[in-house]
């Protein structure tokens, strides 16, 4: 018997997953366990994804529905992990605990190096497991090393295809081979939800503006968050939309729209706010108000709209949210990267206009190739992780030597590039010495040095 553990967090993982399972992704286990888990600052807060409408009908691919947090009570689900000689005891415990027996196991979960999945994989040390990525985040590197008794047990990555014809990094370093979960099945498992009964505005053909917690996440202040969205009201009303909805991010919801539906009344166009959690994940409202327009930052649903729904999309704040991203490393860097190339901005009304549907042949936006696209995502994910890919350098040595102005540089920091010998910083007539590892180890010990002194 096998016993096969599907770990999500948010409504959009459950659909995906459900999708995948329908679209024969999965071999037939005997017991399939739907394992939810919340998360945030205070999880006790966020609402469970289990109380989301159309919840029940993607709950009929599994045979159970387990809750991680109740499972760890009381310690954080973001942060907790077993110590290394306590793992066996929890395996062991969650065994008995969710009637595994001495069955055989398999994980689904998403990337491995942090939260629930981490600590999956912790407790169960040898189990075989895919991983999934429901997100942009997805065509980045792996946030961390990852042992390689964790990397090398992972057989595939699935992930949704968010942009046509660019292969995901995720896991890369283990040789972890993509496989796209097919559109047809994500928008089918979207379909299923569009007719569930939920509180949703009766508005015709709005322009959607998509909420994102960017201030919550400690990525730009808050004053900035609020700029962004009165800028997507802005933005959306010169483009001519006159009915607007403004759906708040569902994991940290801000708590007064005023500023915002009197900045639509000052411009004249109406305003409608989602009150509270999306009533039906992001993909399904997509399909049930068909919006003329869908405005956001970096949110994995503005790329669905544009690749599973065929709707006309627009960024906002994706050149402030690159500037202020600290570290370098940090994981929303991607998301903005994509978001920035290949999607229109909203100030941009001749490329929100004239883009084509989304699909494999061609990339809109700004017009990027493949190639191009690969080998900035490629430049940014060696700057990002040098130390967990550093088969990119070459890589990222090429996109930078031939493809690094005036707007390129927005996804770089020449502090960045100096630190790791990368062009763009070093004079072309130097350029032999990036290619010595002697002197990038005397720069390091250098840099420590002054390090300590300070």
């Amino acid at each position: 018997m096998t016993i096969r553990i599907f770990h999500a967090s948010s409504p959009e993982a459950v659909v995906l997953l459900a999708a995948a399972i329908d679209a024969g992704c999965f071999t037939e286990p005997d017991r399939r366990i739907l394992l939810l888990s919340r998360s945030g600052p205070a999880p006790e807060a966020v609402a469970d994804v289990s109380a989301s409408a159309g919840f029940e009908r993607l709950r009929t691919r599994f045979d159970e529905v387990l809750s991680w947090n109740e499972a760890i009570a009381p310690f954080h689900p973001d942060g907790w992990s077993p110590r290394a000689d306590d793992a066996p005891l929890w395996e062991r415990h969650f065994r008995r605990a969710w009637g595994l027996g001495e069955e055989e196991l398999e994980l689904v979960v998403g990337s491995p190096h942090a939260g629930p999945a981490r600590a999956l994989t912790q407790v169960f040390a040898g189990t075989p497991m895919d991983v999934y990525a429901e997100g942009p985040g997805g065509y980045g590197p792996t946030g961390e090393k990852i042992p390689p008794l964790t990397g090398t047990r992972v057989r595939r990555l699935l992930h949704p295809d968010l942009v046509p014809g660019v292969r995901p990094l995720l896991l890369g370093e283990y040789g972890v081979e993509p496989r796209t979960v097919p559109a047809e099945a994500v928008t089918k498992v979207v379909a299923e939800l569009a007719d569930v009964e939920s509180e949703l505005p009766d508005v015709e053909e709005p322009a959607l503006l998509l909420g994102q917690a960017l201030a919550e996440a400690g990525l730009i202040t808050a004053d900035e968050e609020a700029g962004l969205r009165r800028e997507m009201v802005r933005g959306a009303a010169a483009l001519g939309h006159t009915r607007l909805v403004y759906a708040p991010d569902p994991y940290a919801p801000w708590k007064s729209p005023a500023d915002l539906l009197a900045e639509a009344d000052r411009l004249g166009v109406e305003l409608t706010v989602l009150d509270g959690p999306l009533p039906v994940p992001a993909d399904a409202l997509l399909h049930r108000l068909r919006p003329a327009l869908v405005v956001g930052c970096t949110s994995a649903a503005l790329f669905g709209a544009a690749r599973f729904h065929g709707l006309p999309v627009a960024t906002v704040g994706t050149g402030l949210l690159l500037e202020r991203l600290t570290p370098y490393e940090n994981a929303e860097r991607i998301p903005a990267t994509l978001a920035d190339a290949v999607l229109p901005a909203l100030g941009d009304a001749g490329a929100v206009a004239e883009q084509k549907p989304f699909g494999a042949a061609e990339l809109d936006g700004a017009g990027l190739e493949g190639a191009e696209l690969d080998g900035l995502l490629a430049a940014v994910a060696f700057a990002m992780r040098p130390k967990v890919r550093p088969d990119l350098r070459p890589a990222a040595e090429r996109y930078l030597a031939a493809h690094l102005d005036s707007h390129t540089w927005r996804y770089f920091k020449r502090r960045r590039l100096a630190s790791l010998a990368l062009p763009g910083v070093v004079p072309a007539r130097l350029a032999f010495l990036r290619s010595s590892p002697a002197l990038r180890r005397v720069a390091r010990r250098a840099r420590a040095l002054r390090g300590g002194r300070r």
